[in-house]
């Protein structure tokens, strides 16, 4: 029975001292779990643009990656980047990444946004017809030009370069409608010249090449405009690829060309930012007309910031367990090492402390029947009567029964006879 006691009560001083120090370590965890770094959110949405363009194109291949992994991808449609980079930056919209051209914002116009990268070139292509040959933009003065949509990322790049070459308003008659339109105009004579922002392989610019009534206008300042403008590139077109047996175009076609920039929110979960690098990874690595494998993604414009995570990405892929865990069990591994690794700087002191603790409850009982055993001999040492003595003795058989029924640890026992010791030896000058 006695055994059963002590061990109890073992038990209970052991508890006591590790409990608080337990609750408060349980506690910093759950608070930190939940808080620090919420688990992936299962939908993402991303603003593209309209049918004009590749944007729509491209997302529903990131929607099909992203389904792999649980991921469901929104595709919302807009009237393009300008619009798109309004509704990322408005908290009501729920947009979480969109398709922008670089050059086409900046830190300090939406501070709430960082890039994840260029995924692909966008050439300018202009077409024009006439029999004279079109080498330079200045040789636009007096034309009548389709620039591209009002508020589209076309006219925007067109007209600032149009600009740069003392092209205007005031000298060319400019004509804000959309892609489509276009193409129709200077197949039909209504305009001289067209812009259009596009990848080779689209359906405007494969008609345009077949038409024999147009030419496409190749830069030889193509290279001064690129180092004027940091958000644009000088391409070259080879000769031969709208056709090989015609060699169509005959010779190489200088261009500049703007790249498709992934923008995100800068509040975008880390494992959000992985997946969508990786699944842009996959559509955009493969070797173009401009870009060889591999170039593709890759941070060429510095309008924006790049994100951390897709600075991590693009230098080591991601995280170790992203790249070998499935992402629901990486997401859980790097939400936990998260949380727990910052929390052994509150462990170990907490374990070091948990024996201190112990060992003070234990000597506090101890202590405690010393200082009532001091107290009485301090008394007994003055003048007392005999029956002042005798109850004095009294008192030190009472504390003696107290100490005779404490349970200490194994450990502990030499204090305790130190103890009964020490209570003889007052009994001893009582008597």
């Amino acid at each position: 029975m006695n055994k059963k006691i002590l061990f109890g009560r073992s038990i209970k001083d052991l508890l006591i001292s590790v409990g608080p120090s337990l609750l408060l370590f349980l506690v910093a965890i759950v608070v930190a779990y939940k808080f620090l770094d919420p688990s992936p959110p299962k939908h993402l949405v991303i603003a593209t643009g309209d049918n004009e363009g590749d944007y729509q194109t491209y997302a529903k291949e990131y929607k099909k990656i992203l389904h792999r992994d649980g991921i469901e991808l929104e595709i919302r449609s807009t009237q393009g980047p300008l619009e798109n980079l309004k509704i990322l930056e408005d908290d009501d919209a729920d947009v979480d990444v969109g398709f922008v051209q670089d050059g086409l914002g900046s830190l300090t116009e939406q501070p709430d946004l960082v890039s994840l990268g260029s995924m692909y070139y966008e050439p300018l292509w202009i077409f024009y017809r006439g029999t004279q040959e079109l080498t330079k933009l200045s040789q636009l003065k007096g034309r009548k030009l389709a620039v591209g949509g009002s508020k589209r990322g076309t006219r925007i790049i067109a007209t600032q370069l149009l600009e740069q070459s003392g092209v205007t308003e005031k000298n060319a008659q400019f004509v804000n409608i959309g892609m489509e339109e276009a193409a129709a105009a200077i197949e039909s004579g209504k305009v001289d010249v067209a812009f259009f922002l596009l990848t080779p392989w689209d359906s405007i610019i494969d008609r345009l090449a077949d038409n024999k009534n147009v030419r496409l206008m190749s830069l030889d300042q193509a290279e001064a405009i690129a180092r004027l403008n940091p958000s644009l590139h000088h391409v070259v077109f080879p000769h031969g690829a709208f056709n090989l047996t015609d060699n169509h175009p005959a010779k190489d076609t200088d261009l500049v060309a703007s790249t498709a920039t992934l923008l995100v929110r800068d509040d975008l979960h880390p494992g959000l930012t992985y997946l969508l690098l990786k699944a842009a990874e996959e559509v955009h690595s493969l070797p173009g007309i401009f870009e060889k494998r591999g170039e593709f993604p890759v941070y060429k414009d510095d309008s924006f910031p790049l994100s951390e995570d897709a600075a991590q990405f693009y230098k080591s892929g991601g995280t170790f367990w992203q790249r070998y865990l499935p992402f629901w069990m990486a997401a859980l591994v790097d939400r936990f090492l998260l949380v727990v690794i910052p929390l052994f700087a509150l462990v170990i002191p907490l374990i070091k402390m948990v024996p201190r603790l112990y060992n003070w409850r234990i000597r506090r009982r101890i202590y405690h029947r010393y200082g009532e055993l001091k107290f009485l001999e301090t008394q007994a040492s003055m003048k007392s009567t005999k029956e002042e003595k005798e109850h004095f003795l009294e008192q030190l058989d009472a504390i003696e029964e107290r100490v005779n029924r404490m349970k200490l640890p194994l450990l502990y026992t030499e204090h305790l006879y130190s103890l009964r010791g020490h209570i003889h030896f007052v009994r001893s000058r009582l008597s």
